[in-house]
C-alpha cells in the first residue's frame, strides 16, 4: 500500500470509520509538504459538511493528576455503558532540546486502544503555544466525519496557554489532586476561569478526605469568579480515574452543560472557526516573514543584539519590519 491514498480512498475510509484509514489521513494533516498539504485541505473540504456531530471535551490538569488513567477510565465507561465511540487526541510533550516526542499514549492506554469502537491518536506538540498540536482542529474534525460520537483532547498540562484548549471544545474539564493549599495558591486564575468543571481525581482510599477537602476549596474560589456563561455556573466535584467512581456524574455534568447553553454551543463554535482562521493567517504570516529573503538574512544578528542590550526591541522590530518591506505604525 502506498503512502498516500487518493482523494476518493481517504474521503470513502474516513466516512466508513476505518481506523487505518483515518490514521493516515491525520498523518497527512500533520504533513508539512506542500502537496500533502494541498491534499490535505481538498480532503477536509469534501469531510466539513459531515462534521460538528461530535461533544468536544477539552481535559487538562495539573503534572501527576492521572489524565490518561482518567480519560482510559472514561473512554472504556463511555463505549461500553454508553454505547459511545470515542476518540482520544493526546498532544504529547516534545522535547525542546532534541525535538523528540515520547507519543506514549496508546501505551498508557491500552485497554481503551483495543476497543473497537475507540481511537487514540497521540500527536507530538512541537512548539505551539498550550501544547496544543498545530492540526489538533483538523484532526478533531476527521474524527467526527469518521462517525465518533465524543472526543476528547488531552493536553500536556496546566498552564496559561493552555486556555487555547478552551477555544477548540464544547466542554472543559480542569482536573486536580487532593489536596488544595499550595495548588490552589499556584494554579493560574485564567485555567480556572475557562473551566466548566473541576473534577478532584484520585479521590479514593486515604485520598478521600483531602479530596473532600480541596473540592469545597475550589468550589469556594469558583463562587468569586465570573462564569463564562450566563446559562452556566461550573461546579466542583469528586472523581476517581482508579475505581471509575464519579464518572457518571462527570457525564451527566457534561450533558447538563449542553442542555443549558443550548444554542450558544452553535454560536460558541462559529467564533471558534473565526479564531482559528485568524491564528492560521498570523501563522501563515509569521512563517513567511521568517523565511523573506532580506529578513532572514538579518534576523539571527538582530536577535542576538536584542538579547544582549545592544539593541531596542522596539528598533529592532521596525528594522525587522522594513527589511519585509512594511513601514510599522507610528503610534
Amino acid at each position: 500500500m502506498s503512502r498516500r491514498l487518493s482523494l476518493d480512498a481517504y474521503e470513502d475510509g474516513v466516512r466508513a470509520g476505518n481506523r487505518a484509514v483515518l490514521g493516515r489521513a491525520i498523518t497527512l494533516i500533520e504533513s508539512h509538504r506542500h502537496d500533502d498539504q494541498r491534499l490535505a485541505q481538498a480532503l477536509l473540504g469534501r469531510l466539513l459538511p459531515h462534521t460538528g456531530g461530535a461533544q468536544r471535551v477539552g481535559i487538562t490538569g495539573v503534572p501527576g493528576v492521572g489524565k490518561s488513567t482518567f480519560i482510559e477510565r472514561l473512554g472504556v465507561w463511555l463505549v461500553d455503558e454508553e454505547q459511545q465511540r470515542v476518540a482520544v487526541l493526546a498532544v504529547d510533550p516534545t522535547s525542546r532540546v532534541s525535538g523528540g516526542s515520547i507519543l506514549g499514549d496508546k501505551s498508557r492506554m491500552n485497554r481503551l486502544a483495543q476497543h473497537p469502537q475507540a481511537f487514540i491518536r497521540p500527536s507530538p506538540s512541537a512548539t505551539s503555544l498550550g501544547g496544543v498540536a498545530r492540526r489538533t482542529r483538523e484532526t478533531m474534525l476527521l474524527c467526527e466525519a469518521a462517525g465518533f460520537d465524543v472526543v476528547l483532547v488531552e493536553t500536556v498540562g496546566v498552564g496559561q496557554s493552555e486556555t487555547m484548549v478552551a477555544e477548540m471544545v464544547d466542554f472543559f474539564l480542569l482536573l486536580m489532586l487532593p489536596g488544595a493549599g499550595d495548588e490552589l495558591q499556584g494554579i493560574k486564575r485564567g485555567i480556572i476561569e475557562m473551566a466548566d468543571v473541576i473534577a478532584v481525581n484520585k479521590a479514593d482510599g486515604d485520598n478521600l478526605p483531602r479530596a473532600r477537602e480541596a473540592k469545597r476549596s475550589y468550589g469556594a474560589a469558583l463562587r468569586y469568579l465570573k462564569p463564562r456563561s450566563q446559562g452556566w455556573r461550573p461546579e466542583a466535584m469528586l472523581i476517581s480515574g482508579l475505581t471509575g467512581e464519579g464518572l457518571p456524574e462527570l457525564w451527566a455534568q457534561v450533558a447538563a452543560h449542553r442542555q443549558a447553553l443550548g444554542d450558544e454551543v452553535e454560536g460558541r463554535r462559529r467564533r471558534q472557526l473565526e479564531r482559528w482562521m485568524w491564528s492560521l493567517v498570523e501563522e501563515q504570516l509569521l512563517g513567511a516573514f521568517r523565511a523573506h529573503e532580506k529578513v532572514s538574512g538579518v534576523i539571527e544578528a538582530t536577535t542576538k543584539a536584542v538579547r544582549e542590550g545592544r539593541q531596542a526591541p522596539t528598533a529592532a522590530a521596525q528594522a525587522l519590519l522594513e527589511a519585509f518591506g512594511v513601514e510599522p505604525a507610528l503610534d
